[in-house]
């Protein structure tokens, strides 16, 4: 029996790094796209509908605006990511690099527990749909490089700049540590070697909120 495809909504938004188009299902957000990327070259199908009263979005979009804003620094929204075992491993591993924190395609491989296969994480965080919400922009070159990057390397260097601004403030605060979605350790240092929480088992089917 073929499997029904789930209704897809979008909407744009504009950003510091432009205009983003999200899309979502009711399950969750499926993507946020790249300037002059929409959603037919991104393989995205069905072809989504302008909705950007819906929630999920509506949801997306105020949470951007806090991150852009800097009192945000993770991100509490329902996934639904379609992608090989492999891939949704990888961009699971994504959201557990921390704000602020910088970590390479080797530690990556390595925190989950394959530390041979650097290449192939780097083409998987390539195909990461939904840039920012899962940070790909916090893995950089073994020799500190910022390496390719969707957005652009501009785009990449202006994110991190951005998280370590946000970083610099909270540390100067007598809150220091406090923020919107939390995470923050109390002195606002940025890391190069985050901790990884333990793994959970994959899903096929990649369902989450991103913490």
């Amino acid at each position: 029996m073929m499997q029904t495809k789930p209704i897809l909504h979008s909407t744009t938004h504009r950003t510091p790094v432009g205009i983003l188009t999200l899309v979502a299902s009711d399950r969750g957000l499926r993507a946020v796209l790249w300037p002059k990327l929409s959603a037919q070259r991104a393989g995205i199908s069905p072809r989504p509908r302008r909705n950007p009263d819906h929630p999920v979005l509506r949801s997306t979009v105020q949470q951007l605006d806090e991150y852009f804003a800097g009192s945000r620094t993770s991100f509490h929204l329902p996934l639904d990511l379609e992608g090989t075992r492999f891939q949704l491993a990888a961009w699971r591993s994504l959201a557990e690099i921390p704000f602020g924190a910088t970590t390479t395609y080797g530690r990556q491989a390595a925190a989950l527990g394959i530390p041979t296969a650097a290449r192939a994480l780097g083409a998987a965080n390539g195909a990461n749909p939904v840039c920012i919400v899962l940070p790909c922009h916090r893995v950089i070159g073994a020799d500190g490089s910022l390496t390719g990057f969707g957005g652009g390397l501009p785009t990449k260097q202006w994110l991190l700049d951005h998280e370590a601004r946000v970083l610099a403030s909270f540390s100067a605060s007598p809150l220091a540590g406090v923020g919107r979605g939390g995470g923050l350790e109390p002195t606002g240092t940025i890391v190069s070697t985050p901790s990884w929480p333990q793994r959970q088992p994959v899903q096929t089917r990649l369902s989450m909120p991103v913490a």
